[in-house]
This record gives C-alpha cells, structure tokens and sequence, in this order.
C-alpha cells in the first residue's frame, strides 16, 4: 500500500472511503453519499446553522451591543458555531490530498480549543456556585483557561505529525502518514480535549455534586448541567474507544460527535438559564462585565491559536504537491487498505464524479 494513503485510514472503519484525491466539487457532492464520513458532516452542518440563529437571536433578543452581561454568553455561542463549522469543513475536505487533510484537522483542533475557552468564559460569568464567586480561584479561573486553550491547540496539532519543521518539514520523505505511535498520538489528543473541559467544569461538578448547604446555587438549571456532564463523558469514552465502530465492520463512524452535539445543545440551555435567572444577584455581587474579561481574552487566544495554526501548516505548504512519497509496502493488505488502494488504482482511469 502506497505510504500516503495511510493517512486515510480510519480505526476499524473497512469500507466507505472516497477518492484520496478528489476535487473540492466531489468532496461536496459526496455529502449526498452514503460514505464513512456522511454521518460526520451532517451531524455538525445542520447543528452549525442552529447554534448560528441561535446566537443571531440572543443578540437581538438582548440587545447585545448594549448589555455587556450578555457578552460572555455570545462569545460561547460563537464558539458552539465555529467548532461544528470547522469540523464540517475538515471531514468534507479531507479527501482532497493528505496535505489538505492534515490542515483542515488542525483548523478543527484550534475551533474545539476556542470552544473550550468560551465555555470558560461562560461558566466565569455565570455558571460559577455562589460561595465561590470572587474568590482567589474565581480570579484565576479565566487566565488559566486561556493557557489551557492555547496548549489544547499546540499538543492536538503535534499529535498529527509532531512539531513543525523539528518532526516534519518540506524536505521530509514521511510527513504525510500519521504519527508512527498512533496510540501515543491518540493519547495525545484526548489529552488535549480532555484536560481543558475538565478544569474548565470544575466549579459545575463542585456545584452539582459536592456543595451542600447555603451558597451552592441550588436551581433547576442544576439539572441541565448534570445532563450536559453525563453526554460529555459519553463522548470522551466513545471517541477513546471507537465504539461502535470497533464491533463490526461499518461504514460509518465516529458517533460521539452527535453526543457532541446534544451535549453542547444542553450545555447552551444551561448557561442562557443561568445567565436570565441569576442575573440580579450577579449583578449586585460581581464586578460588571468588561472588555478584558470577556472579549478581549477570547480575541487573543484565537489570535495565538491561528498562529499556532499556521505555524503547524506552513511546512505542509512549503511542500511539493506530489501525492506523498515511500515505497510500497510487502505485507498483506487489510480490508480497509484494499478498499484505499482500489481507490488508488483507479486513478490510472478517468474519475467518476462522487
């Protein structure tokens, strides 16, 4: 099987696969085919439109531009919209060339680490149990947030290929398969996921499940959250253990972004009922909304995000356009590999449109 068309390959995923260097017209028309990636794009492309009129609507409903209370909770909807947007873009767009594919991922890796920061940003404002408000860790909360969206970007891009122009470069012979320790690159990556929303909850889980007695935020919204927690460790166990996928031979795959999807549906329920209901009270007790404490934050670490975007592409760039390099291998192919280099022999005739 040719070097390049490993990247392709997904877990236990044996059939589905598309072109592995289609157009960006086959790309869209395949959205209309059952392939391993149909289930992937639709569940983020529709949400995006959602969440899109959601916060259109919040924005007039509020009248955003003069009530700064309302900003922490327009910047989490603007990150609800970009990371089902990105993740959209990056799996339709992914059968384009291996180069094209590993840039669309890490543009899907920088909107999940901004979607981390704007819930921070969010839970900052008002999700935050009442005894806590104001305290030192309170104060700490959002700049640490940001670090951690900053790091969450560097370390899910270097678990692709590793660190520009150290592991790969323009001159590199193996820079378009994947890491060569999938496992540790995969470990890597739910890291990256991982740690952020789990700082990022800690003053829910604190409020939902240890407070008791006066100050702990005692409401109906409590339940959401709980609801909003449990999806969200649904999603963490299925995309560490591939399920269902692992079990049979399927086409499609990756079903925790639709556990994704519903989470962050929830998660948004939660903090607009919050944010209405807790309103007086946050109001009297804690400093008013402000430029540096809401947007400015946001502004730069998307800022320093796109950076480390680009500085992670720019080798892939620099790159010859050839379809990779590597010499065959000897062993005998799986099932998914035959199915990808089908693909590959195909390509001596003229393609079909997808």
């Amino acid at each position: 099987m040719p070097l390049f068309l490993q990247v392709f390959q997904e877990d236990s995923i044996m059939s589905g696969y598309r072109h592995p260097r289609s157009s960006a017209t086959d790309c869209v028309l395949s959205l209309f085919q059952m392939t391993n990636e149909t289930l992937n794009i639709w569940t983020h492309f529709l949400p995006t439109w959602y969440f899109l009129w959601k916060l259109l609507s919040v924005v007039l409903l509020y009248s955003a531009w003069r009530d700064s209370y309302t900003w922490p909770l327009l910047i989490y909807l603007i990150s609800i919209c970009l990371y089902p947007l990105a993740s959209t873009c990056a799996h339709t767009f992914s059968s384009m060339s291996a180069r094209a594919r590993h840039i669309g991922f890490f543009w899907d890796y920088g909107a999940l680490s901004f979607y981390s920061l704007g819930s921070a940003v969010a839970y900052s404002h008002y999700a935050f149990p009442d005894r806590w408000i104001d305290s030192p860790f309170h104060r700490y909360f959002l700049p640490i947030a940001m670090g951690n969206s900053i790091l969450c970007t560097g370390l899910a891009c270097s678990s692709r290929l590793g660190l520009p122009f150290l592991h790969y470069d323009h001159d590199s012979t193996k820079r378009f398969p994947e890491s060569p320790r999938p496992r540790f690159s995969n470990a890597l990556r739910m890291l990256a996921f991982a740690y952020p929303y789990l700082f990022d909850s800690i003053p829910l889980f604190y409020r939902v499940f240890l407070c008791t007695g006066e100050g702990c935020t005692n409401s109906s919204t409590n339940v959401l959250h709980v609801y909003h927690i449990g999806l969200a460790f649904l999603t963490g166990f299925l995309f560490a253990t591939h399920l269902p996928e692992r079990l049979a031979a399927v086409r499609i795959h990756q079903l925790f972004h639709v556990c994704a999807i519903l989470g962050s549906h929830t998660q948004m329920q939660a903090l607009e009922e919050d944010m209405r209901m807790r309103r007086p009270w946050l109001l009297e007790k804690f400093p008013p909304v402000t430029f540096s404490s809401s947007v400015g934050p946001a502004l730069l670490c998307l800022l320093i995000s796109v950076s480390i975007i680009c500085l992670f592409s720019l080798p892939l760039l620099w790159a010859p356009a050839g379809p990779g390099s590597g010499a065959p291998r000897t062993r005998r192919a799986t099932p998914r590999e035959a199915s990808l280099e089908n693909t590959e022999r195909s390509s001596q005739a003229p393609k079909s449109s997808l």
